[in-house]
């Protein structure tokens, strides 16, 4: 039986929307849909409907609720589906799936499995990006927005960048350093086709660690310019490297994002990790 976990605050927040995503949704032969409410809910549905011998169990959300049910998924090997409906999709971009409703609900029932790496931060899973530094404050700002969708989120960066001031961190227990951002990239993409680590591959058994070292905002424009056309990796201000693992010295109770979803440091150090291949994902 296929199992649908629904966030109904993913994206664009249209009552008439909702109605017809789950009007969709309960027409699929064999199978169940559970609607989230709260936080952390998406990942109670799916240790539920792993009891309940769930052959599929299908995200119908953003990159926080792919989050939230893959990091459950990866103890099993039970297959993730994703319906993308969230503000940055990040995850499904990158493994080409339909961002048009009915392709990817037809995807999730037809498509093949594959396996993918994860990424783990202090333990924690990730499955596209995570970081600390500017798109961690941009996280921070969009989670206190009451509106979800990309424009939201571009509100949100521009806000961030005229009040941003970089980080200071130690990589590796080396000397103190002043960043603009660090990203760790699993999959390629933030998300809205912004290319932090244009050549990341989901199964080569390594992340890339961005590095954006300081730049003033009214440069910052290029910089855009450059995500979004895939060459961020030709900036002077950018810094690429694959790894496998990596200690990050920084602060506690500085914002941190997992897959987008905003975070506060629970711990001044920072370790980073990658679990080959231990997740299976329907494309």
């Amino acid at each position: 039986m296929l199992h649908f976990i629904y966030n109904p605050n993913a994206g664009i927040n249209i009552a008439a929307r909702k109605a017809n995503i789950l009007k969709k949704l309960y027409a699929v032969p064999n199978s169940k849909v559970w609607e989230t409410t709260k936080p952390m809910e998406a990942t109670y549905f799916t240790k539920k409907a792993i009891e309940e011998n769930a052959s599929r169990i299908i995200a119908v959300g953003g990159d926080g609720t792919v989050n939230e049910v893959a990091s459950v998924l990866t103890e099993t090997t039970i297959p993730l589906g994703i319906i993308p409906i969230g503000s940055g999709n990040g995850l499904a971009r990158h493994l080409n799936i339909p961002l048009q409703f009915e392709a990817a609900l037809d995807k999730t029932i037809n498509g093949h499995e594959i396996g993918i790496d994860v990424g783990l931060l202090n333990n924690k899973m990730f499955f596209c990006t995570a970081g600390i530094g500017f798109d961690a404050k941009v996280a921070q700002l969009f989670a206190k927005s009451s509106q979800r969708g990309f424009f939201n989120y571009v509100k949100a960066t521009l806000h961030a960048l005229t009040m941003y001031k970089p980080i200071e961190i130690s990589i590796n227990h080396g000397p103190m350093q002043k960043v603009y951002s660090l990203t760790f990239a699993n999959a390629s993409q933030f998300g809205n086709n912004a290319y932090i680590s244009p050549f990341s591959d989901l199964q080569d058994a390594y992340l890339e660690m961005v590095k954006i070292t300081p730049i003033h905002f009214l440069n910052a424009g290029l910089l855009v310019m450059q995500l979004f056309s895939k060459k961020i990796h030709q900036s002077n201000k950018v810094n690429i490297q694959s790894i496998k693992s990596i200690t990050i010295n920084y602060k506690e109770k500085e914002p941190l994002h997992l897959d987008g979803e905003a975070l506060l440091t629970d711990n001044a150090i920072i370790e980073i990790s990658i679990d080959p291949l231990a997740l299976l994902v329907i494309v």
